[in-house]
């Protein structure tokens, strides 16, 4: 057996499926063993980097490790932003490269590049393994590490001659499974007392409570504390319910923000927020201030890290929720005991964005808010990254619980396009709607071709403004002047999807946003493009971003 294939052999004990990726010389023995393995299905993208937010998606989705493949030199080089993303997302994401013969590093061979320091610095681990034997050990560590603790991307760098060493059969390990961080009884009992004595308080809930809103939403409902989220978080929480009183940070709700910044509530209960930049609308002071502040996440290095924390709860969300809940009902809470916490009353339900369309006016909002009504109530946007963003944020409705894939925390242009992919492969019953940018689709959108080579009915709604809209908007505020190089001559994308014998329709009007053309579009066997040539010339929703980097240079 080829070392090549019994890597292969190790990750298929992991359930693993797909391997997302480009073949190439130095990985070529790993495409040449998928031959015999039908199982293990290789979804060759267009750019490694695509492929990357593709297995990033995977993992986020589907629970499990994902694999990403990519070949020495450019291709690893490729795939590092989305490992950067990955660890930013705590995704467990093995990125496999291809590397030089042993005999020749350091000569400078076609390809070449000492790949394992460049990941090391956007990974949990990083190794080039030099020899045969110590591939399978290797391997097994880097996924033990992808999914303990925290989990996150790892990397291994393979050499061409040690992927067709011959290694016998091996004695293959089991493949790790995450253990959960389990809090200590004792802080969480102190986090119930100090909650519960609280009469007011606000709750902000990150991306980290994916899989545990409804235990969150009980939460609320026992203390009545209102509930602002990260933007990462929209989708979370369904807009109807009473306690959701907006997005807090980038793009986020007036109602939100005043009632952060009016100091409302004797505490801050923060829920799986790494309190980053737009999770916290630039690092807002009012966050924090004047509030009893404990935050629970299985992350320890996002405590105490920007702001003060009272009381820090090490543990998974989700079993730190049911404990609280548990030991809150020991000290008497009962649903429905406590009144909403004065003043909040007024701000309850204020933050989800207007939701019905204005009558007449094509802008951004209108056309997204139109197009959603027309949609399944259940589908999930994978939403890229651009001026539209922001509208997304602001004014979209949450209907059904974890509805929309942002990844404003990293932000990398076109990560949208591949993490639709690698939702709808994780999840192939829910469906899955892409909105992306013209600058975003220039970029990645040939992954559409990807979609459609295994009949993936994606949407693909490109917003096509003929200009980079964000960094259009953020120039025209921050320096009052634009350059010329930020527009360019209006590509027909609709067009160029129906070359590629993709169905696709083109909106240059409110009014063009038929039923009957979207409902053919949400038809078609595999994907298909929505084009929305727009040009918007209203400030987008962006909040207090403009105005930080505006701080600079003063």
């Amino acid at each position: 057996m080829k070392a090549a294939r019994m890597a292969l052999d190790y990750l298929q004990r992991g359930d693993i499926t797909y391997l997302f990726g480009i073949p190439a010389g130095s990985v070529n023995a790993f495409f040449d063993a998928l031959c015999d393995l039908p199982q293990l299905v290789p979804i060759v993208a267009k750019h490694e980097g695509a492929a990357s937010y593709m297995a990033a998606a995977y993992a986020k989705y589907s629970g499990r490790l994902s694999v990403a493949i990519g070949c020495s030199g450019p291709g690893a080089t490729n795939l590092v932003t989305g490992a950067a993303n990955a660890m930013r997302e705590h995704l467990p994401v093995l990125f496999l490269t291809g590397a030089v013969p042993v005999g020749t590093m350091g000569l400078n061979a076609s390809q070449e590049l000492d790949a394992a320091p460049v990941f090391g610095t956007v990974t949990k681990y990083s190794v080039l393994v030099k020899e045969a034997k110590d591939l399978l050990p290797e391997l097994a560590k880097a996924c033990r590490i992808a999914l303990s603790d925290v989990p996150g991307p790892v990397h291994v760098a393979i050499p061409i001659d040690v992927q067709h060493a011959e290694v016998g059969q091996p004695d293959f390990p089991a493949f790790p499974a995450r253990k959960p961080i389990i809090p200590e009884l004792e802080t969480i009992r102190q986090a119930a007392k100090e909650l519960w004595k609280r009469k007011d308080g606000v709750i902000l809930a990150g991306q980290g409570i994916r899989g545990s809103a409804d235990l969150l939403l009980e939460l609320a409902e026992l203390l009545q504390w209102p509930i602002v989220t990260t933007p990462q978080a929209k989708g979370c929480i369904p807009e109807q319910h009473p306690l959701l009183v907006g997005v807090f940070g980038f793009a986020g709700h007036e109602a939100a923000t005043s009632l952060v910044a009016d100091g409302g509530g004797q505490a801050l209960l923060i829920a799986g927020s790494s309190l980053g930049e737009t999770a916290t609308n630039n690092y807002n002071a009012g966050l924090t201030q004047g509030r009893y502040t404990m935050q629970l996440d299985y992350d320890a290095a996002v405590f105490h890290r920007r702001y003060p924390i009272d009381l820090p709860v090490l543990g998974d969300i989700n079993l730190s929720l049911l404990l609280l809940l548990e030991e809150l009902r020991g000290l008497g809470a009962k649903r429905g005991d406590r009144e909403p916490a004065k003043g909040f009353g007024k701000r309850v339900g204020a933050g989800s964005g207007t939701t019905e369309a204005a009558e007449g006016e094509y802008n951004t909002r209108n056309v997204l808010l139109s197009l959603q009504e027309k949609l399944p109530t259940d589908v999930r946007y994978a939403v890229d990254i651009g001026e539209f963003m922001s509208y997304v944020i602001h004014h979209m409705k949450v209907v059904e619980p974890d509805s929309y894939s942002i990844n404003v925390h990293f932000g990398a242009m076109g990560s949208g396009i591949g993490s639709a992919i690698g939702s709808k492969l994780a999840e192939p019953e829910r469906p899955v709607v892409c909105i992306t940018g013209d600058g975003c689709f220039f970029m990645h959108g040939m992954e559409i071709l990807t979609a459609k080579e295994h009949g993936l009915p994606i949407l693909f709604v490109v917003v096509n403004n003929a200009r980079l809209g964000m960094v259009y908007h953020g120039h025209s505020l921050q320096f009052k002047r634009t350059h010329p190089s930020f527009e360019q001559e209006e590509v027909d994308i609709s067009e160029m999807a129906a070359a590629m014998g993709i169905p696709s329709y083109r909106v240059s009007e409110l009014n063009d946003l038929h039923p009957e053309a979207i409902d053919r579009l949400l038809g078609a066997k595999g994907p298909a493009l929505l084009e929305i040539s727009l040009t918007d010339d209203s400030t987008p929703p962006m909040g207090d971003r403009v105005k930080f980097l505006s701080s600079f240079g003063k």
